[in-house]
């Protein structure tokens, strides 16, 4: 029986012409081990993420997928969580508890195993994976090793018939690695689970392999036998050949007429049945250390004083022209090594020095000197695409556009992101986000380079190109640092080698002579040729000791440029250049607009007596009652800030955005949902009735009652769009999280009376969103603010001023009559409140303090709030041209992404 099988799959992302799966067909077997291997960008995660369908992203789908015989798009949700299990890239992204019994125990209570079932699953669990020692832990102490065996074993404790596994060794070292796979092994012969891997590490995947896959360009290119894929890549000269094993590369390379060996212990085998002259490889070594240009003396570091050390005396120096490699276990220390090296963590005792200086002796310490590649390419990322994040590293340098754009396509180019310039950073494969941060980091053209894991999520054949980058560095006198577990790549291509044990560094050298005396920190080569060539340690050592034909390597694209390193005195001049921005008639005008600021602000505070008593420490409300003059006064005051506030923010702007007034372009009018038109019916009839009737009969006194009503009311939209499906919790959780965002700046300014975000928050929810998630994101923000605040019978009054705003601003948005510019918004916000929201809390109070309300009380009501009214409006306007646009950008990317619901 199959537990799998596709049939025509296609899938395209949103925005995307070109499709991730193209016409996909293949069948996976009961029990089978199968491997999908590929370039990154391929296809792989996207496939995996098919195979389940609570993973699957947003997108256009085509084809059938069928699970142990039936349509997979058929099961539910407890059937896919109990059935198919799927283990992550990151550790720490699966874990959901504190406690290593409590992530063994929390799959089978969220299936509602009674409790007898779930101490017998999880006793058997950590009894097979060997958890018992560290069983009571809490799961911050695990190593990543640890973590992802735990994964492992809280998946296993619900009994799936399919494991799914996304290069789950990507950030654990070799040994935890290969225990890692020996376990993935064991379940899959001692238990019969189907196990479908993606993996780039095929040295120990492929020989517990019963079936592979190749992918490339979302389809596939190769299935077979892992000896039938090797050979078929090999015949293809296909890139990915060089991920195989080193004894296929090595066999493949050798003439010979014996069978392909898989393992190193099939490899020893072949060796022994050549005639093979064994001694000294005469390759020339590294020379010695030129000058130290980084460096470590003695340096000590822990986290918290209470904490044991994480570096422990460390002395270390790495020299200019060197690529110096750290490697060691998880948990050593060696990223908190490199941190030091960046001056993103200080030491307590011991020195840094960078260039011979101290760290803290330098000026422009990212500006040509420094540039760093954290593990996680994530944190380098701030823009909408991978061009315009690239192009943000020349902020503020002095080069012409051209200049710019002829940088940017060579450095694209190089690290082959030609197609991925218009795509968000975030929607790329690991190794593509490897790549784009690379890139970023060398368009700075720093003189000293701290990676952390770089060849994490790449593909054997761009690590070649990777490796050519770094040798064009390290010629133009670059010192390149290297923490990395990619123990093939370090002994190929780093000049020294260090091996990085409880704290500090235990072993150095040549990596010929640092690898070839180690057993389980060395090479495949070297395990499996030791006995014939001791000093053999990559592949093409063997290889050339046998006499075969060494694979040419790929030559870099002359496109790529030059590497010049910057004149330390330009990039201090650039340093200084970046940091001032403003033409002079604007820094002037930002100037002018900030001291006003300040007068204003300290008039308040002398002047306006609950600001004074707020400031002196009472921490009460301004209360500004019974004195019209304080109200003007405060209404005035507030106003000017205001206003101010707005001054300098589109002096610090204007360049950025050409013109922050600027029109986007407006939307196409299109006609209302059946969603919006029910809501409009809802907020124009029936919660105005509400609040009538709970008015008029009962009296004010069941405003609970009243807003809970409204609450319900303005859900039932929602259940039109969901009548056919159930909702995603990603697409209730964005809600919830605006009405949260609300009611946390509501009460952030909870001293100033009326100058509150939520106005601007609501108007961002209803354009982003539809109008009705804009009633709602209102209506609920005034409902649970008011329990901080006080509830009472303005509740229902304000549930709908707010809501009607978020409201109207969706549907003049979604009709084309209103654009998403932050003047427009500003302007629809600042008259909003004051026509809307003062239009309905005015005359709210008199109906709701008055028995008998005259023309002549709305009017005082009117005049009265009008002061408050214009605060409101200022704060709505300021915030508005603060956080529309930046928020606005993200709800656009979350819908995209994730396809919320909009009509």
């Amino acid at each position: 029986m199959e537990s799998y099988r596709l049939e025509n799959l296609t899938f395209t992302y949103p925005e995307r012409e070109r499709p991730t799966l193209a016409d996909l067909t293949l069948a996976i077997e009961q029990g089978a081990f199968a491997a999908l291997c590929g370039p990154s960008g391929c296809g792989k995660t996207t496939l995996l993420r098919q195979l389940k369908p609570i993973f699957s992203p947003h997108g256009v789908r085509s084809g059938r997928i069928f699970f142990e015989g039936a349509d997979i798009f058929t099961l539910g949700q407890r059937e896919q969580s109990a059935k198919i299990g799927f283990v992550m890239q990151s550790p720490d992204n699966q874990m959901v508890t504190d406690k290593v019994w409590h992530e063994l125990a929390f799959g089978l209570e969220s299936l509602g195993f009674d409790q007898a079932a779930i101490r017998l699953r999880v006793a058997e669990m950590a009894s097979f994976f060997g958890i018992q020692t560290w069983f009571h832990k809490n799961v911050a102490e695990l190593s990543g090793g640890q973590k992802q065996l735990l994964n492992l074993a809280s998946i296993m404790a619900m009994q799936p018939s399919v494991l799914i596994l996304d290069e789950p060794t990507g950030q654990l070292d070799p040994i935890a690695a290969s225990e890692f796979l020996a376990a993935v092994g064991k379940i899959n012969r001692e238990l019969g689970v189907t196990v479908i891997l993606t993996e780039h590490r095929l040295e120990e995947v492929f020989p517990l392999c019963t079936r592979a896959f190749v992918m490339d360009a979302g389809r596939i290119i190769a299935a077979g036998s892992p000896a039938e894929i090797g050979a078929e890549l090999r015949a293809k000269n296909h890139g990915m050949f060089l991920a195989m094993p080193a004894a296929m590369r090595v066999w493949s390379a050798v003439a010979n007429d014996f069978s392909c060996p898989l393992t190193v212990r099939d490899g020893r085998s072949w060796l022994a049945r050549l005639t093979v002259d064994g001694g000294r490889l005469a390759v020339e070594e590294t020379g010695g250390c030129g000058k130290a240009v980084v460096a470590l003396d003695g340096v000590y570091f822990k986290y918290a004083k209470e904490l044991p050390d994480i570096v422990k005396g460390l002395s270390y120096k790495a020299c200019a022209g060197q690529l110096s490699a750290i490697l060691g276990g998880n948990g050593t220390g060696k990223t908190t090594a490199l941190s030091l090296l960046a001056n993103l963590r200080k030491p307590y005792r011991g020195k840094v020095l960078l260039d011979g200086k101290p760290i803290e002796k330098h000026d422009a310490l990212f500006d040509g000197l420094l540039g760093v590649l954290p593990q996680n390419p994530q944190a380098l990322f701030v823009r909408k695409t991978v061009g315009e994040d690239l192009l943000e590293i020349f902020s503020g340098r002095k080069l012409s556009k051209a200049e710019k754009e002829e940088r940017l396509r060579a450095m694209s180019t190089l690290c082959r992101l030609d197609g991925l310039l218009d795509s968000h950073p975030y929607d790329l494969s690991g190794g593509e986000q490897q790549r784009a941060a690379l890139a970023k980091v060398l368009l700075l053209q720093p003189r000293i380079l701290l990676l952390d894991e770089p060849t994490k999520g790449l593909d054997a054949e761009f690590k070649q190109i990777f490796a050519g980058i770094l040798k064009r560095l390290t010629a133009a006198g670059v010192a390149v640092v290297m923490v990395s577990h990619d123990i093939e790549f370090c002994a190929e291509h780093a000049d020294r080698c260090a091996l990085f044990f409880d704290g500090n560094i235990v072993s150095e050298g040549a990596p010929r002579a640092f690898f070839s005396g180690n057993s389980f920190y060395t090479t495949s080569a070297n395990r499996m040729a030791r006995q014939i060539l001791p000093e053999a340690v990559t592949v093409d050592d063997v290889i050339t000791a046998l006499g075969g034909d060494v694979p040419p390597k790929p030559v870099l694209d002359a496109d790529g440029g030059e590497y010049a390193l910057p004149d330390k005195a330009a990039a201090v001049q650039s340093a200084k250049a970046r940091s001032v921005k403003l033409t002079p008639p604007r820094k002037l005008l930002a100037g002018a607009f900030a001291f006003c600021w300040l007068l204003t602000a300290i008039f308040a505070a002398l002047h306006v007596d609950g600001l004074k008593a707020f400031l002196a420490g009472g921490g009460e409300v301004v209360n500004l009652a019974n004195d019209p003059a304080a109200v003007w006064r405060y209404a005035g005051l507030m106003t000017a800030l205001a206003l101010e506030a707005i001054g300098f923010v589109l002096a610090l702007t204007w360049k950025r955005d050409r013109s922050p007034l600027a029109l986007q372009t407006a939307p196409e009018r299109r006609k209302l949902s059946k969603r919006t038109l029910a809501a409009t019916t809802i907020i124009l009839l029936v919660i105005p009735l509400t609040i009538y009737v709970g008015t008029y009969f009962f009296g004010d006194r069941k405003y609970y009652f009243i807003s809970l009503l409204m609450i319900l009311e303005t859900m039932l939209p929602f259940a039109l769009v969901f009548e056919s499906r159930k909702p995603q919790a990603r697409e209730l959780v964005v809600i919830a999280v605006l009405c949260a965002i609300a009611v946390a700046g509501r009460g952030a300014f909870f001293m100033l009376p009326q100058f509150k975000p939520v106005v601007a928050l609501v108007i961002i929810a209803g354009v982003a969103l539809g109008g009705e998630t804009g009633f709602l994101v209102g209506a609920m923000t005034a409902f649970v603010s008011n329990m901080f605040f006080g509830q009472g019978p303005w509740t229902p009054w304000q549930m709908c001023a707010f809501g009607i705003i978020g409201f109207l601003a969706g549907v003049l948005f979604k009709k084309g009559l209103m654009r998403r510019s932050r003047a427009a918004l500003a302007l629809f916000g600042g008259l909003a409140t004051v026509v809307i929201y003062g239009g309905i809390m005015n005359p709210a109070m008199v109906l709701m303090y008055q028995s008998q309300p005259t023309k002549a009380m709305f009017y005082a009501a009117y005049l009265q709030g009008l002061p408050f009214d214009l605060v409101h409006a200022a704060a709505t306007v300021t915030f508005l041209l603060i956080i529309a646009r930046p928020m606005l950008e993200k709800l656009d990317r979350i819908k995209v992404k994730y396809g919320l619901v909009e009509d």
